[in-house]
């Protein structure tokens, strides 16, 4: 229980962080300068589509100095003391690598734009939003970071030019990430360093008529690999806090329920290389369900509804994958539940 309410104090800090950002949250430095023999201050940073911008502070005075002090030390480091006080009662936490792309993403506005984190790091989420620790340690382990984004089909109220640098963001880490490039020589939807292969980052997106072929977003600046199945994930997204020992931010995750189900489906689809991270899908689709039918089950139960109402092809890839989850679960019984 203390560890649930730490974890809500800093998704409420980092939820008013996200609604009274200013340009200075972004990453940047106060720097001096004479100009004409007088010192002035001004604030650098990267702006999202990549280019450097310098706005004026003030001229160099006890008033600036003050105000320069105030501004490097509140906001931040409240929510990072916060962040540490919950990670010390047992939440859990991101490697700081990991966060330190999260958090280039969140300062460039994709998460703002309709970006989705998927994959285990929501999955490590998830625990902290319900209150407990996975105690499957390979379950919530990993080296990819998954995104997601509705792509066209997708409505928010966002100013009509609003224009996220992904790209931008990613090159600007210096963490050696390239795009990787798929059989067509053209950009696919992921990108990796290339001496540490099973470090990537995937840019996922609901199937269209073009099929499973990779396509760059006009206004998010990523080329976007389509997936089936991926749409069922993006209904009803939540907002969510992602801890690190370096602070948290705000970030959308797919609801736990549909993420639960939508691990049923993938996992038979799973093949060739791929066919052992069946196991880790199985193994969070349990977990989670188990903790989602003590807590919401009727979240859950309207999530089957609609997987059900979508098709033949929906309903008989999900029963398999409770088939396979009840040979790992065999006490749960989440078959008798849902059917």
């Amino acid at each position: 229980m203390a560890a649930q309410t730490a974890f809500a104090q800093v998704a409420e800090a980092v939820l008013t962080a996200e609604h009274l950002r200013t340009v200075a949250d972004l990453s940047g430095a106060f720097t001096s300068k004479r100009v004409k023999g007088h010192q002035y201050w001004y604030y650098q940073f990267s702006e999202p589509s990549g280019a450097r911008r310098q706005i004026f502070v003030g001229p160099d005075n006890d008033a600036v100095r003050a105000l320069i002090a105030k501004a490097e030390q509140p906001g931040e480091q409240n929510v990072e003391a916060l962040a540490r006080a919950a990670l010390s009662l047992g939440c859990g936490e991101l490697l700081p690598r990991h966060f330190k792309v999260l958090r280039r993403l969140s300062e460039y506005g994709f998460f703002r734009s309709g970006g989705v984190l998927i994959g285990t790091h929501a999955f490590v989420a998830y625990g902290n939003m319900l209150g407990v620790q996975w105690t499957g340690a390979d379950a919530a382990r990993t080296q990819d970071i998954d995104f997601a984004h509705a792509g066209k089909n997708i409505s928010l109220a966002l100013a009509p030019n609003f224009q996220v640098q992904t790209h931008a963001a990613i090159e600007s880490l210096e963490m050696g990430f390239l795009p990787i490039s798929g059989m067509s020589g053209k950009t696919g939807g992921a990108y990796l360093i290339p001496n540490e292969k099973e470090f990537r980052l995937d840019f996922l997106t609901t199937a269209r008529r073009g099929g499973e072929i990779p396509y760059e977003h006009p206004d998010l600046h990523v080329t976007l690999q389509p997936l089936k199945f991926m749409e069922f994930s993006l209904v009803n997204v939540q907002q969510t806090a992602l801890l690190s020992r370096n602070g948290a931010i705000m970030a959308n995750v797919p609801h736990p329920a549909r993420y639960a189900l939508h691990k049923l489906i993938v996992a038979g689809e799973r093949e060739g290389i791929f066919l052992a991270k069946a196991g880790k899908d199985l193994m969070q689709a349990g977990l989670l369900l188990s903790v989602l039918r003590e807590a919401v089950p009727w979240q859950v139960e309207e999530a089957w509804e609609d997987l059900k109402e979508r098709g033949t092809g929906w309903t008989g890839r999900a029963r398999r994958g409770l088939a396979a989850l009840a040979k790992r679960f065999p006490t749960e019984r989440f078959g008798e539940w849902l059917e």
